[in-house]
C-alpha cells in the first residue's frame, strides 16, 4: 500500500507551534535559573508564535485536527504551567510558599479548562465568524498572570513583598479565563480604511515603547486590556453585551 505522503510546507504550522512550546518549556529552565526577564521573553515569544501559527496554517490551507489538538497541548505548556512557575518563583517562593502555589494551581487548572472549551467551541458550526471570545484566552490571560513579574522587571512595585495579594490576584486571573465573559477577536476587529494610517503609527508608538521601555510598557498594555475588560463587564450587566 502506497503511503502518503504530506508537503513540507504542511507542517510548517506544526513546527511553529512547537517552537512556540519550545520556548515555554525554555521559560521553566530559565526561571529555575533566576534569569526571569528571560524566562519572561520566551512566554511572549511564545504568545507571538501562538498568533501566527493559525494564520499561518489558514494562509496555506494546512489546517488539521492533529494541528489544533498540538497547538491546545502547546498553550497549556507556554500560557497556562509556565506563567505559574515564573510567578511562583518570582514572588511567592516565600513567606507563604503554600498558599501561594494553590492560587498557581488555580491559575494553570483555569487555563487548561479554557482550551478545553475552547477545543469544543471550535468545533460549532460558525464558532470561527465570531465577533468575541468567551473567557479571556489562554495567550492573553499568561499575560495578565504575568503582571506582578513585569512590574518586578519595571522596577514600579516589588511583588515579593505582597505575596498574598499577587496570589488572589493569580486566581483572579485564572477564573476570567474560565468566565463567561465576551472578550474581543482581534481577528474579527475590522478598522475603517481611513483610520488604517492611525492604527499603524499607534502601532509604531507601541513598538518603539516596547523597544525601550520593555516592562513598563507590557504593565500598561495589561491595565488597558483590563480596562476593556471592565468596560466590556460593565455593558454586559446593564444589559447591553455585545453579541
Amino acid at each position: 500500500m502506497r503511503r502518503e505522503r504530506l508537503s513540507l510546507m504542511q507542517l510548517v504550522p506544526n513546527m511553529v507551534t512547537i517552537i512556540g512550546m519550545c520556548a515555554g518549556l525554555t521559560s521553566i529552565r530559565f526561571t529555575f535559573d533566576g534569569r526571569f526577564e528571560l524566562a519572561a521573553a520566551l512566554i511572549i515569544f511564545a504568545a507571538v508564535m501562538d498568533a501566527f501559527d493559525g494564520l499561518i496554517a489558514r494562509k496555506l490551507n494546512a489546517t488539521s485536527s492533529f494541528g489544533a489538538e498540538l497547538d491546545s497541548f502547546a498553550d497549556f505548556v507556554s500560557f497556562g504551567v509556565a506563567p505559574g512557575i515564573l510567578v511562583f518563583v518570582y514572588a511567592l517562593a516565600s513567606p507563604i510558599a503554600g498558599i501561594g502555589w494553590v492560587f498557581v494551581l488555580v491559575f494553570s487548572v483555569c487555563a487548561c479548562l479554557r482550551l478545553a472549551r475552547f477545543n469544543i467551541s471550535r468545533a460549532t458550526p460558525g464558532s470561527g465568524s465570531q465577533r468575541y471570545f468567551v473567557g479571556v484566552p489562554a495567550p492573553a490571560g499568561a499575560m495578565l498572570g504575568l503582571m506582578p513579574v513585569f512590574l518586578g522587571l519595571a522596577e514600579l512595585v516589588e511583588p515579593s513583598r505582597a505575596p498574598f495579594v499577587v496570589s488572589v490576584y493569580m486566581g483572579a486571573v485564572g477564573l476570567l479565563m474560565v468566565s463567561r465573559l465576551p472578550t474581543p477577536s482581534i481577528k474579527m476587529v475590522r478598522i475603517a480604511r481611513d483610520n488604517a494610517m492611525w492604527v499603524l503609527l499607534g502601532l509604531t508608538v507601541f513598538a518603539g515603547l516596547l523597544l525601550l521601555r520593555t516592562w513598563a510598557t507590557l504593565v500598561a498594555g495589561n491595565l488597558i486590556y483590563l480596562g476593556l475588560l471592565v468596560w466590556v463587564a460593565a455593558r454586559r450587566k446593564r444589559g447591553r453585551a455585545p453579541e
